[in-house]
């Protein structure tokens, strides 16, 4: 079988599953990418003190401010989840998102942690798809006809989202020299970067996908380890960002790439 046959076969398979999946497929990609805001709201509520007590005595704020940004994530997190899923108000539940996402990213200093840092715009990328997908299909005056001019606010969201999905792939390149790691780090590569100019982009957010899964659930298995020990809530809070990120490709998956993509443009050629 030649390497057209292959992929024209693999692209066959990928087709089928969506025909399947695609009733469901939309509900668990958004259900997976509010996963981390969703575990850590939960978590502001079980571990208040601990999270005050940390806010507080880094940023000597007094109680009060550390209070306030607690209940903020608390309720800004929750919040917005159950906006999501009950589809409501979606765009402003996005935006809410967005904030926590910056006010973390300072509150915790990922901004100097490279590694958390991209791993933080990946995740907005899924919310930038998310955002993508909340917005009304075709806003033009009539009905079932096509607006003027393909580019819209829409599809560069997805093309934003879609490159800043990439940037988690970019965390787990293992610059090792072992055969396998050289291996994972030039297929994992090609992925990327045809999700990202999408090109074959529902084949390739696919296979992502199922590589992401594999990965989380190995490397990640926060379940194995006891409660108590600081590695448990490392690794979960690495699972739920992982699961999220698996979120926003679902939803490339389901929805394609978007108009600036090289799969629209191959459709004029």
């Amino acid at each position: 079988m030649g390497q057209e046959e292959l992929m024209n076969t693999a692209e066959d398979v990928a087709d089928q599953f969506l025909r399947v999946t695609k009733q469901y497929l939309p509900h668990l990609a958004r259900l997976c990418l509010i996963s981390t805001f969703l575990e850590d709201g939960i978590r502001m509520w079980f571990q208040w003190h601990e999270q005050r007590d940390y806010i507080e005595a880094t940023w000597s704020c007094g109680y009060f401010l550390a209070t306030c940004f607690v209940l903020l994530n608390l309720v800004g997190q929750l919040g917005g989840c159950v906006l999501i899923l009950s589809r409501n108000f979606v765009q402003y539940a996005c935006f809410g998102l967005f904030g926590i996402i910056a006010l973390q990213t300072v509150a915790y200093s990922i901004l100097w942690d490279l590694k958390f840092l991209m791993r933080n715009l990946a995740l907005g990328g899924g919310l930038l798809l998310l955002l993508a997908e909340s917005r009304s299909e075709g806003k033009s005056m009539f009905a079932g006809v096509p607006s003027m001019g393909e580019s819209s606010p829409k599809q560069y969201m997805q093309l934003g989202g879609r490159v800043l999905l990439v940037l988690m792939f970019m965390t787990l390149l293992h610059f090792d020299s072992n055969f396998f790691s050289i291996l994972q780090n030039m297929v994992g590569t090609a992925l990327i970067i045809l999700v990202a100019i999408g090109f074959k982009t529902k084949l390739a957010a696919l296979t992502l996908v199922i590589w992401l899964l594999a990965i989380n659930i190995y490397f990640n298995a926060f379940w194995t380890v006891p409660a108590y020990k600081p590695m448990h809530d490392f690794l979960k809070y690495d699972f739920f960002q992982t699961t999220s990120v698996i979120g926003g490709l679902l939803l490339v998956v389901a929805l394609g790439p978007g108009g600036v993509s090289m799969d629209e443009k191959k459709k004029e050629w």
